[in-house]
């Protein structure tokens, strides 16, 4: 492995950084006394970004370099953590702060992928970024044990902005070390734009693919941002300690269910291994209505088990179906992940009105659209679906 490769990899861990929305929900319903559908805010503030400006990114990134985007989406992360540092007073704060990170981490995903490529040897580009998935996992995993940690330590849940600080701190510094030589790839293509982009909507498949990762995204933030306020409410477990922990073992199975699918897919087709894992997340799913502690518990660790691979899955099987519309494919794709923004938010809606179990339906109903498209894309065969 490249000494190089470093910084691209620290940056990938400051991308998992923006699961910490999930575990702050909690947090800012008691610390600002306010709805469960407010504070489901927060991850609509901080994913509503890629709705906006994906695509711009990329034209950007295009003009001024991967290097030059990648060290100002770092400064605009830094920005958002440093913001409640400074003053927290207000709740608006808060989400202006989360909206600022969303955003920072939207310009780090449209040039991380890309920048990877320069910066690994001749065939080593997928393997790296393979592992630079896991490496954004591990950072996901931070936030969970990390505020527990904070508070149990007698310091204010809000001093978590101050570490992810330093991190990203760090991290830019190695970025702007980083001496790079991007390649230009000019072969006469035309360049990816939302006119592009949104035309390939009008085809069936690209529609119900991109709305697949609309309703992907949005379950897994949906069950990352509730599951806290769910274990306490339905079996009264503390918000701090257990309650919150079980984001983390959500967290913790997507990333081992990660590692887990790189090595199944090298005996399976990645069309069965869909329809296997959208299943197995509506059993997960279900699991959590039943009312026994042990039992939920587990299932939350089978849903990270079963999300895991299905972003990968859905953007593999849609990139191999038109290889040629590659790129604005890829744009359709990164916008979708703003699901993440309206579905927790849809959630909070539902458990102020009835209770957070019954805001799980929308997950569930989530990945039973899922599990239809899996088989849809398992039937259309390989006229149409590569694996």
């Amino acid at each position: 492995m490249k000494l190089k490769t470093l910084p691209i990899f620290l940056a990938f861990f400051v991308m998992g950084f923006g699961d910490a929305v999930g575990t702050l929900v909690a947090f800012a319903v008691r610390e600002f006394n306010i709805s469960k559908g407010l504070a489901g805010l927060l991850p609509f503030f901080g994913l509503v970004a890629y709705a906006l400006f994906s695509v711009p990114v990329g034209v950007l990134a295009d003009r001024k370099g991967k290097k030059f985007v990648l060290i100002l989406g770092l400064l605009i992360v830094l920005a958002g953590e440093v913001l409640p540092v400074v003053t927290i007073s207000k709740y608006f704060y808060l989400v202006f702060a989360i909206f600022l990170i969303g955003s920072g981490i939207t310009v780090l995903q449209v040039a991380g992928n890309p920048i990877m490529r320069e910066v690994s040897d001749s065939g080593m580009y997928p393997r790296n970024l393979t592992f630079a998935q896991f490496i954004k996992s591990i950072g996901s995993n931070t936030a969970p044990y990390v505020v527990p940690l904070v508070v149990s330590m007698g310091m204010v849940w809000t001093r978590i902005f101050s570490i992810y600080a330093g991190v990203v701190f760090v991290t830019l510094m190695a970025v702007l070390l980083l001496k790079i030589h991007e390649t230009q790839e000019t072969n006469g293509k035309t360049p990816v734009s939302l006119g592009s982009s949104f035309g390939l909507l009008k085809e069936p498949f690209v529609f119900l693919m991109v709305l697949g990762i609309f309703l992907y995204v949005g379950a897994e933030v949906g069950l990352n941002s509730w599951i806290a306020s769910y274990l306490k409410e339905s079996f009264a477990l503390d918000i701090e300690k257990m309650a919150t922990l079980g984001i983390g073992f959500f967290l913790t199975a997507l990333a081992v269910g990660r590692l887990l699918g790189s090595v199944i897919l090298s005996f399976t087709s990645a069309k069965k291994f869909f329809v296997a894992s959208s299943l197995l997340a509506i059993l997960a799913i279900l699991g959590l209505f039943f009312p026994v502690k042990h039992v939920a518990i587990a299932c939350v660790f089978l849903a990270g088990l079963a999300f895991a691979n299905i972003f990968p899955l859905i953007f593999s099987i849609l990139i191999d179906s038109k290889p040629e519309k590659s790129g604005e494919l890829s744009g359709l794709l990164c916008m979708a992940i703003c699901g993440g923004a309206v579905i927790p938010y849809l959630m909070g809606v539902i458990a102020d009105r009835y209770s957070v179990l019954a805001s799980f339906t929308l997950p569930l109903l989530s990945f039973v659209f899922i599990s239809y498209l899996a088989f849809k894309a398992l039937r259309m065969g390989k006229a149409l679906v590569s694996t």
